[in-house]
């Protein structure tokens, strides 16, 4: 990866950012950010689930000596995932889904700006 790129890992459990020593490595590595994604997102069991089974199907147990063996692993999977898609049905209540929202601008607005993690 370029040197002059921006690394954002997404990361579901926002406490884990707001402890000192990973607010202290974030100042010390400007590219990384962490950007926060509340608990609460409607899509992300649907993500969740999937990678789980693809952590069990294909990547569990194995050795990857580069990013090409990764997606010789990841690839095939995908591939015969698709062939038999299924949409997700959200079955959340929308009114649940904003109330999530509001909590999470909520606890957005009350970082402070200068946290690493708006970098």
């Amino acid at each position: 990866m370029p040197a002059d790129k921006a690394v954002h890992v997404i990361l579901v459990n926002y406490a884990t950012q707001q402890l000192p020593k990973e607010r202290a490595w974030l100042v010390r590595h400007p590219r990384w950010a962490f950007p926060f994604v509340p608990t609460s997102c409607p899509w992300h069991n649907a993500i969740e689930g999937f990678f789980a089974k693809l952590s069990r199907r294909r990547l569990k147990n194995g050795v990857f000596q580069s990013v090409v063996d990764l997606q010789a692993a990841i690839n095939p999977f995908i591939k015969e995932h698709n062939q038999e898609p299924r949409p997700f049905a959200w079955r959340a209540d929308p009114r649940d889904i904003i109330a999530a929202v509001r909590r999470g601008h909520q606890t957005l607005r009350s970082i402070p700006r200068k946290s690493p993690c708006f970098n």
